[in-house]
């Protein structure tokens, strides 16, 4: 009891001579150096906004501005043309202001007027040169003169929300346009009958619906930052009913081929230590903004949110809990919750001493109290009913105390029992680490938090990320510079054992406590049902493609992304006889608060290549084919990433008309049609904090997500290095058109003897043997012939 003796600043008890105070000072001293490092961080963050706020001018450039003004009338010479005056006329007169004060003071006040002026002009104009991308659509290699004026402008070192308020906002599309590219789009997977009355039913909703609704989604546009952000995040993530598990988390996976410590706690503590590090630099603004080509800035709205923030269930919608700041974390081990402190003295702990803590918890023999182990089910089933155990259990008493440590926490981690990773002796490894951090045992992470770090016993370490609050590729910086930080950094001990000495005066983690009744326990059953049958129900194949990569695709001057892409037309063509509509992520975050963009990967131009290789064109014809599709893909991609994408403006106008009252069977069709391949590509060197050249063994594993579509496939890709693309492909077992062994169907590795069904690796070698520009082909090349046919 001694800790939580210390942990009190005073006490006191009534005796029959009075009030007996026993004071702490140990207990005083922690709370005066933690009021000092809030209120550092408070100034830190108000300095901050100020200079985000002025960007792209600065402090000095105010003094500047006030020196040269005041050496101008010095010298006799009014640069204001008679305003100084007119602001000293306006100052009090006498003894309250003398003359050379009511001078100096005009001075100033001009100067800082004139300063202001500058920079909303300044700003002004950096927003309509972010505003042009017609860089985007040049030839590579070459840079327009808007571009070139940018870099000029971008001179000083922004801070990470310097050019939010310059970003510019989404545009509304013309609907006439938008029609034209969802007609060209759905095209190649209709016949004729079915576009034909796809078509009259979208010149229907294009000339009577669609003016009325369009005038409502501009004025929504005027009126805020972004027209489809807050609409997405609600409709598409909070308001969703069925678990976030699988149908909307999403993984991310450790280093491939290293793991640079085996030991748990040591790995837990240097990646926890370098997840603070980069939320001190987030609060700070120090961590530069991403940009487009290394000059152009993108959204850093999403970051915001990364730490400290949980989803709350609701019974109709979930809400969003994010706190400004918090300085514990929550941790789950063999099925008990714990409360870790990340400062000691109103300093970050070292990873030493974290380690200690964590091995604390590992050493800890205390078993779980009654329907503790299986808790964070709750987060993992059916949404209404977590929502309802939340208001009946955990509103009141040592529950909610217990509840508020996790939702409060700056994270969540999970000290796995079990082992995973790469191992070429073990098939399968890699589609069990893929299929634990999306789900685990439907207990141990809590899937409502913004994520939570997993790290396994002999080192291995991941994440599941919830979606509501930002996407992938925001959770992809972190992990970047959690793994360069722990590997290059901070290092470990030749035993693998933190750096440092720890300090075992530390109080240890303080437990949980629970007062679960029966009913709670049963509410906590029944979400685990549901959470085993639906996580049971994946199947997964997480496999590394070393035969070629990036580097020898380049070299056919097409993009990676294009090739792979294509790749998957052929390889879902050769396995379902047929195409089907193709979801791909884009950004939007060239504007303000923009998310996501779908790039419909499936075009007529790509399901001409993927024909052309079951018939007998010339290797000629193919290859105009291929760079066709390519083409196509890139200015499909280009125009999402600007603003000119289908399916968010449509999505924006049924959710118009729904608030109306009006009726369309054009959007009822649109956002009817299923998603059965969904893709998505990891990004990978964002930060380049170290040379993956010369440490070619740390490429990540990249991540991936649950199937979209009951019968259809998720496949997350990761370009890593010159020579490796890894891949995550997900699919349901309860589909007989995606169940392992059924033609047809499901998830699969390189065809070879035994024949396993599904999408297999030999598209992108026969792509590659189809439109290289050379005789030899760069990998063995099987019996690819003929393709199977329906």
């Amino acid at each position: 009891m001694a800790e939580a003796h210390q942990a009190v600043a005073f006490q006191f008890t009534v005796t029959p001579e009075g009030l007996d105070f026993q004071l702490s000072r140990e207990a005083v001293r922690q709370l005066y150096l933690a009021a000092v490092h809030s209120w550092k961080k408070r100034l830190v963050r108000a300095k901050n906004s100020f200079l985000t706020g002025v960007y792209p001018a600065s402090p000095s450039s105010w003094m500047v501005v006030v020196a040269a003004t005041a050496g101008s009338c010095y010298c006799q010479v009014d640069p204001s043309l008679g305003l100084i005056a007119r602001i000293r006329h306006w100052l009090p007169h006498g003894e309250a202001l003398p003359p050379p004060a009511q001078t100096a003071v005009s001075t100033v006040l001009f100067s800082t007027g004139a300063w202001l002026a500058a920079v909303l002009l300044f700003r002004r104009v950096l927003r309509l040169l972010l505003s042009y991308h017609g860089w985007m659509f040049e030839p590579h290699g070459h840079m327009s003169r808007s571009t070139r004026l940018w870099i000029v402008m971008s001179i000083r070192k922004p801070l990470l929300y310097s050019f939010q308020s310059s970003l510019p906002k989404l545009p509304v599309p013309p609907v006439k346009a938008t029609i034209a590219r969802y007609l060209e789009s759905v095209r190649p997977l209709l016949d004729d009958d079915k576009y034909a009355e796809m078509e009259a039913l979208a010149k229907e909703f294009q000339e009577q619906t669609a003016p009325r609704l369009q005038r409502y989604l501009r004025l929504k546009s005027w009126w805020t930052t972004n027209y489809v952000s807050d609409w997405w995040e609600e409709y598409v993530y909070l308001r969703g009913r069925s678990p976030i598990m699988v149908n909307s988390n999403y993984y991310a996976m450790d280093f491939l081929y290293v793991t640079p410590s085996p030991i748990q706690a040591a790995r837990a503590a240097n990646v926890v230590h370098a997840m603070i590090l980069y939320r001190r630099r987030l609060d700070r603004g120090e961590i530069p903004p991403m940009m487009a080509l290394g000059v152009v800035p993108m959204c850093s709205y999403q970051s915001e949110r990364m730490f400290n923030t949980t989803r709350v269930p609701g019974k109709e919608a979930d809400t969003l809990l994010h706190l400004a700041d918090t300085k514990h974390l929550a941790v789950y081990h063999k099925g008990r919750y714990y409360k870790v402190w990340l400062y000691y003295g109103g300093q970050l702990l070292p990873p030493a001493d974290l380690e200690m803590q964590f091995q604390r918890i590992l050493d800890d023999p205390s078993p779980p109290q009654p329907g503790e182990e299986r808790l964070a089910a709750l987060t993992a089933g059916e949404r209404v009913p977590w929502a309802e155990a939340r208001a009946r259990f955990f509103s009141r008493g040592p529950n909610k105390v217990a509840l508020d440590a996790i939702e409060r926490a700056a994270f969540f981690l999970t000290l796995d029992e079990e082992e995973h990773g790469q191992d070429p002796a073990r098939p399968g490894c890699m589609d069990a680490y893929a299929k634990s951090l999306l789900h685990g045992r439907c207990y141990d992470r809590w899937f409502d938090k913004s994520f939570t770090l997993v790290v396994y016993k002999n080192g291995k370490v991941g994440a599941n990320a919830e979606h509501s609050w930002a996407d992938a590729p925001i959770v992809g910086h972190l992990w970047e510079f959690m793994l360069a930080t722990d590997t290059f950094q901070l290092g470990y001990t030749e035993g693998g054992h933190c750096k440092g000495d720890p300090r075992t005066q530390l109080s240890p983690p303080q437990r949980l406590r629970w007062d679960l009744p029966p009913e709670a326990v049963a509410a906590i059953e029944a979400s685990l049902r549901v959470a085993r049958a639906l996580a049971e129900d994946v199947d997964f194949c997480c496999f590394a493609f070393s035969t070629f990569g990036k580097g020898l695709i380049k070299r056919c001057r097409t993009s990676p992304d294009a090739f792979i892409q294509i790749a998957l037309q052929l390889a879902h063509f050769r396995d379902k006889g047929r195409f089907c509509l193709t979801y791909e992520a884009s950004m939007t975050r060239l504007f303000r608060e923009g998310r996501t963009e779908t790039v419909r990967s499936c075009t007529s131009e790509s399901t001409a290549f993927v024909r052309s290789m079951f018939g007998s064109p010339q290797r000629s014809e193919r290859q105009r084919l291929f760079k066709a599709a390519a083409e196509k893909h890139q200015q499909l991609y280009r125009l999402a990433m600007t603003g000119a994408g289908i399916d968010r403006h449509l999505f924006c106008l049924y959710l118009v008309s729904r608030y109306l009252g009006t009726q369309s069977p054009f959007l009822a069709k649109v956002l009817a049609e299923p998603w059965r391949l969904s893709t998505s590509q990891t990004p990978q060197q964002q930060l380049k904090m170290f040379d993956l050249n010369k440490f070619p063994d740390h490429v990540s594993s990249g991540g991936g997500f649950g199937p979209v579509a009951d019968d259809g496939y998720g496949v997350s890709y990761i370009i890593a290095g010159e020579n490796l693309i890894t891949f995550h492909v997900s699919s349901k077992f309860s589909s007989p058109e995606t169940v392992r062994g059924a033609r047809g169907g499901a998830v699969g590795t390189p065809r070879a003897g035994g024949q396993r069904g599904g999408l297999s690796l030999q598209p992108l070698s026969v792509t590659w043997i189809c439109v290289s520009p050379t005789d030899p082909d760069p990998c063995p090349s099987p019996d690819l012939y003929p393709f199977p046919s329906r």
